[in-house]
């Protein structure tokens, strides 16, 4: 009986099926790690009660121009334009309300003081600073 050696081809198919394989496992990662982070930011803006009493309420927009003008306007411009700090004119397109509220209470970016509001006057002044669109 005659016997033909049995040949492995290796060529671009079996390079193709290699990332292939690749591929099912990194989607499933990005994804895993997607719905980690958007839990986290979920749940990280529903723990924060401070956040949440803000957001409930109804902000004047009167009252929280007067708090701007008093506590913001020194470093952000009477007008919002800017000027020690960043101009804040549209600023709610790039900010969210949650992280507005963060950064006014928390300061975290250097010059700005953190400022201890009330929530009705924090959602004033969000009503105010969602109106300088």
């Amino acid at each position: 009986m005659f016997h033909a050696p049995e040949l492995t081809v290796t060529g671009p198919s079996s390079n193709n099926q290699r990332k292939n394989g690749f591929i099912g496992p990194l989607v499933v990662l990005a994804a895993a790690v997607c719905i980690a982070i958007l839990l986290w930011v979920l749940g990280h803006s529903q723990r924060d009660p401070y956040v949440n009493a803000t957001l409930d309420l109804e902000g004047s927009l009167e009252q929280g121009g007067r708090l701007f003008r008093i506590n913001c306007a020194g470093c952000h411009g009477i007008t919002a334009q800017g000027n020690l700090g960043p101009n804040l004119l549209d600023v709610s397109e790039r900010r969210n309300d949650a992280q507005l509220i963060r950064q006014v209470v928390s300061g975290n970016t250097p010059p700005m003081p953190r400022f201890q509001l009330e929530p009705q006057e924090m959602a004033d002044l969000l009503a105010y600073l969602n109106s300088l669109n």
